[in-house]
This record gives C-alpha cells, sequence and structure tokens, in this order.
C-alpha cells in the first residue's frame, strides 16, 4: 500500500479534503473553477487513498470494498470537483446544470455524441453539462477511458461526469436519457430473439428510469428494435409521460432528405416536411406524398412517379447496409448526428411549415394508425421539450397501405414482448424479417 500527499500555497487554505481511492474519485468539498487541483491516483496501489490537502493531513488507508465499488456510480478524476458557477464572470451567466445519462456510453455511436454532448452542440454554448455513463461489467475499463478522453478535450461546459453499471444509479435526478445500448442481432438469432433479449434490457431500465430519473426526462431509445424498445421502456415507467419517450427515426429521415436532393439536383436544406412513417426495420415508409422541394411539392419537382414508389424506399432502407459494404462499418457517426437532430428539434421551436419524425405513441393520434404502440409520425416543437403531432398531412391509398403494413409489424412486435409489458403471454407471430440491412 502506499500514501501520496499534496500540498497546495497556504493563500487556497482548503478546509476540506478531497479524496480519492485508487481506482475510483469522490469529491466532498466545493472548489472554484481557477483552484481546481487534479490528484491522479498511483497505478500501483489497491486500497490506498490518496488526499489533497492544504493542511499536510495524511489519512491511514482504509479497507476498500471493490465488489460494492463495481456496482455503484461514480464520478471520475477531475469531474468529482464541484464548482459554483456564479462565482466566476466568464460562467455566472449559464443556465442550470443539466444532467444527461448515456447507455452504451462505450461504444461506437456514442464516441461519436459525448463529445457532441460535452461541446456545446447540442444543448448551447451556455448550457453546462453532467454526462452519466452506463455500461457493463465487461466495459468498465473501457468508460474510464471515455472518461480520460472526456478530460483531455478540456471542455469548459462539462462539469461532471459519472460512470457505472447500475442504471439505478447511472440514472439519479436525469434529465435525459439516451438510451444506445443493445445487443447486435448476431449470426442465426431469430428477430424474436433479439427482441426478448433487447426488451428485458429495455424493460430494466424503464424500471431505473421510473424509480429515480427526473419526473419530466426525456427518453430517446437508439438500440434496436427501437420502436418496441420504447414501448417496453415506457410501459416499465408508468410515472413519466407517455409523450417523453421517442424512438430514433431520424437517421432514416437525414437519408431520405439526401436522396430526394441527390434526385432533384439540389442541396439537402432545400428539403423539408419528409415523414417517415412507421417501425424502424424495412416496412418503414420514407413519405414523398408531402416532402416539399424549395417550398414546393416534391412531386412537381420530381416527375418519375415509379422512382418515388420503388427505388426512393429502397435506398432509403438500405442504405445502412451500402454503407457497411463500402466502409466495413456501421453508421456509427451519422447516427450521432441524428441523435443531435432529434435533440435539437425538440429544444428549439420547429420552423413554421416544416416538421421532423419521431417515433412516439400513438395513443390519441389523428390519422387512425392503431394506438398503444411506438410509431414514427410528423411533429412539431415549441422547442420546450414537447412536441405535437402535425394534422394537416395528405395521405392517399398508396400511403396508406404501407403504412398499415409497418403498423401491422408493430402489433405483432407488441404481442411477442407481452411479458415485458405487463399484457399477460407473448405470443410471436412476426410477419417476416424486416431487419434493416446493416443491423444484424
Amino acid at each position: 500500500m502506499a500514501v501520496a500527499e499534496f500540498a497546495t500555497p497556504s493563500r487556497y487554505n482548503y478546509s476540506s479534503l478531497v479524496n480519492y481511492s485508487s481506482k475510483r474519485s469522490y469529491v466532498s468539498t466545493s472548489l472554484y473553477k481557477k483552484r481546481l487541483i487534479a490528484c491522479t491516483p498511483l497505478p500501483s496501489t489497491q486500497h490506498a487513498r490518496i488526499c489533497c490537502s492544504a493542511t499536510r493531513e495524511v489519512q491511514a488507508p482504509v479497507a476498500v470494498d471493490t465488489a460494492e465499488l463495481k456496482k455503484q456510480a461514480e464520478c471520475y478524476g477531475v469531474f468529482c470537483l464541484t464548482y459554483d458557477l456564479k462565482a466566476e464572470e466568464d460562467t455566472r451567466s449559464w443556465k442550470k446544470l443539466i444532467k444527461i445519462a448515456v447507455s452504451g456510453a462505450a461504444g461506437m455511436i456514442s464516441n461519436h455524441l459525448l463529445f457532441k454532448l460535452a461541446s456545446g452542440e447540442v444543448f448551447g454554448p451556455d448550457q453546462p453539462v453532467s454526462l452519466k455513463l452506463l455500461g457493463s461489467e465487461r466495459s468498465i475499463q473501457a468508460l474510464e477511458g471515455v472518461a480520460m478522453e472526456l478530460e483531455d478535450s478540456l471542455f469548459p461546459l462539462l462539469r461532471e461526469v459519472i460512470i457505472g453499471i447500475d442504471p439505478y444509479e447511472v440514472f439519479q435526478d436525469v434529465e435525459w436519457a439516451l438510451l444506445i445500448g443493445a445487443k447486435p442481432r448476431g449470426p442465426g438469432m431469430e428477430r424474436a430473439d433479439l427482441l426478448d433479449i433487447n426488451g428485458q434490457i429495455f424493460a430494466e431500465q424503464g424500471k431505473a428510469l421510473n424509480a429515480v430519473a427526473s419526473r419530466n426526462v426525456k427518453v430517446v431509445v437508439v438500440g434496436n428494435p427501437c420502436n418496441t424498445n420504447a414501448l417496453i421502456c415506457m410501459k416499465n415507467a408508468p410515472n413519466i409521460p407517455p409523450k417523453n419517450f421517442h424512438a430514433l427515426t431520424r437517421l432514416d429521415e437525414n437519408r431520405a432528405k439526401c436522396q430526394l436532393a441527390l434526385k432533384a439536383g439540389v442541396f439537402y436544406d432545400k428539403v423539408s416536411n419528409v415523414t417517415i412513417w412507421g417501425n424502424h426495420s424495412t416496412t418503414q415508409v420514407p413519405d414523398f406524398l408531402n416532402s416539399k422541394i424549395n417550398g414546393f411539392p416534391v412531386t412537381e419537382i420530381i416527375k418519375d412517379r415509379k422512382w418515388l414508389e420503388e427505388e426512393f424506399t429502397e435506398k432509403v432502407q438500405k442504405r445502412g447496409g451500402v454503407l457497411i459494404q463500402k466502409w466495413g462499418r456501421s453508421s456509427a457517426a451519422s447516427t450521432s448526428v441524428s441523435i443531435v437532430d432529434a435533440i435539437r428539434s425538440l429544444i428549439i421551436p420547429t420552423p413554421k411549415g416544416d416538421w421532423f419524425s419521431s417515433g412516439v405513441y400513438t395513443t390519441g393520434n389523428p390519422y387512425g394508425i392503431a394506438e398503444d404502440i411506438v410509431f414514427s409520425m410528423p411533429c412539431r416543437s415549441k422547442g420546450d421539450g414537447d412536441y405535437e403531432l402535425v394534422k394537416d398531412v395528405m395521405i392517399d391509398d398508396f400511403l396508406w397501405n404501407r403504412i398499415k403494413k409497418s403498423e401491422a409489424e408493430l402489433l405483432a412486435e407488441k404481442r411477442c414482448v407481452a411479458h415485458l409489458t405487463g399484457e399477460g403471454i407473448a405470443v410471436c407471430d412476426l410477419p417476416g424479417d424486416t431487419m434493416l440491412p446493416g443491423e444484424m
């Protein structure tokens, strides 16, 4: 065992100690930003406690229950220090700290997303954030590596990083939960098996959110099959409003905008009012009927109806698979961008006349879609984190028939996970294998 001691100049005159265990860090004092002192644990110590003190006190080593530590969510390194943001001129005008949980935090998508969250790109240049990272026993060391990279990036807005493997610890008081972690579909795995395995993960996370998260937490489910995972999570969190749960279909929307822009020969910022209806699967319905290019209906700009009805949809659905064939990797970077887009669509008012796609709860929808499922539909927001469904949309027979096909699939998925939503015995009668290429 070893104990290290660090002294600070007497002018700081701290009265409290900042205590670090050899592998985990804790704090019991509040320090100003300009008085920050970082202490690095000694690599050779297993149970030593390293003390930073202005009074040169040294605490005796204490026994540490490492099994218990593994279960607890813990702050990391420099992020264990807390700050009085009102004491500094540069931070006095900042908003109140928000807490964001990210599951699957050691994965590729998170590797892109976390730095966007920490930089201010998502919530703004005056919004300090706390990142609470959920992993597994296998990924705990990788989470420490992620926290080290966040430390080294010196993001002024990033004021806290918590890592852990227990959702009841990590989700404490969070205002946003970005649920990315899920088991990928392996060779020979039936879709029903994937629904059950991942459904159990999201059932547990829903219970944890219900128990410890903010009552108005916004939940974005990314792990697939994301629509039904979002439904499972929502059903296990009865104290959180159903409207607060979203399944990510924004990447599908972004891909649809790109394909329409390419076909029309315009830049993609000229494309608006694009909706992805339904499930995040090959039954998804990219809606060209209500989409616009330069403010005009797509059907007036792109006259090739056959291309719109057949090739356009197929290109959107298969984009992820084509990317993997070209690059050998999944679309982690563009997925992280679409998560940012999805969040910003809820915290920034929707431009007048436009809308965005999100997988949301169907109960009370104005379209005649079956209730009590999570279905991607067109939404608008006032920028307050809430949304309303867009009512002024056209639905012709072609669009409706495709919407009903996706609806039937989601109803079948719902029956397949009834044991996870409190609705009885599961009966799996899935209509077919509709996993998107690249997600197997």
